[in-house]
C-alpha cells in the first residue's frame, strides 16, 4: 500500500489534520502524521531530522502551510535507501527559495508577528493572529473551540531561523494543490517546474471543510507524480 507522511503546520494542533488523515485512509492509502512537540523550545532543524527518520521509501510527503519550508530539508535528511522515491505534495504551502538560505516568515508577515510577540517572545495561538471574523473564514465554527485550545505559541525566534534548501530541490518529484489563490506565487512556481498542481475553492484550512474531496485531489496528485 501508498504511504502519505502529512506534515502539519507546527503552527497548528496535529489533531487538526485528523479528519483528513481517515480521509485519506478510506481511499486506500496508509497515512502517518508526524508529531511536532510545538511550544517555546521549538528548533525547526531538530523538527526535520525528527521526521526525516519517519520517511521510508515510495512515501509521498504531504505538507501544509508553514510546513512547506521544511519538506524539501526533510526529505534530503531521510535515509538515502530509496529516497529517490520519495515525492512531496505541498498542499497550500509556504515553499522555499530556489537557492539559498531563507528564514521561515517573509519579511513582512515578520514584521505582523513582531507585534504580536509578548515581552518573552511569544507569540499567541495562531487562532488568534486576526480579528476571529478572519479567522472564522477558514476554520468551521464547530472546530473553533478545539483548534484554539490546542493551537500552541510558538517563539517569534522560530520564524528568525533561516533554513537552506538542498541544492537542485525544485527538480525532485513534486506537486502543488492550493486553496484559493492565497499562495498564487508558489503556485506560479509550481507550474513553471512543470509540476502536477491542482487547485480548490476554499480557505486555508480547506481540509477541516472537506476532508474527503481534498484527500481525493491528493491521491490524484500523488498518481501525478514522476517516478
Amino acid at each position: 500500500m501508498a504511504t502519505i507522511l502529512l506534515l502539519p503546520s507546527p503552527l497548528l494542533p496535529t489533531s487538526a489534520y485528523a479528519g483528513l488523515a481517515r480521509a485519506l485512509e478510506q481511499t486506500g492509502v496508509r497515512v502517518g502524521i508526524a508529531p511536532v512537540e510545538a511550544g517555546p523550545g521549538l528548533d525547526p532543524h531538530a523538527l526535520v531530522r525528527e521526521w526525516a527518520g519517519l520517511v521510508e521509501p515510495g512515501t509521498t510527503m504531504l505538507a501544509h502551510s508553514n510546513a512547506g519550508y521544511l519538506a524539501p530539508a526533510v526529505r534530503a535528511a531521510a535515509p538515502t535507501a530509496g529516497r529517490e522515491r520519495v515525492g512531496i505534495a505541498f498542499m497550500h504551502a509556504a515553499l522555499p527559495p530556489e537557492a539559498g538560505p531563507a528564514p521561515l516568515a517573509p519579511a513582512r508577515f515578520r514584521e505582523h508577528l513582531a507585534g504580536l510577540a509578548d515581552a518573552d517572545g511569544l507569540l499567541p495561538p495562531w487562532t488568534r493572529w486576526w480579528p476571529r471574523e478572519v479567522v472564522d473564514q477558514v476554520v468551521p465554527a464547530d472546530r473553533f473551540p478545539e483548534i484554539d485550545e490546542e493551537c500552541p505559541r510558538l517563539p517569534l525566534s522560530y520564524f528568525d531561523t533561516e533554513m537552506a534548501p538542498p541544492s537542485g530541490w525544485t527538480a525532485w518529484p513534486q506537486a502543488y494543490l492550493a486553496f484559493g489563490s492565497t499562495y498564487a506565487d508558489e503556485l506560479a512556481a509550481a507550474r513553471s517546474r512543470g509540476w502536477p498542481r491542482r487547485t480548490m475553492t476554499g480557505g486555508h484550512l480547506h481540509f477541516l471543510v472537506d476532508p474527503g474531496a481534498v484527500a481525493l485531489e491528493v491521491v490524484t496528485l500523488r498518481e501525478q507524480l514522476p517516478g
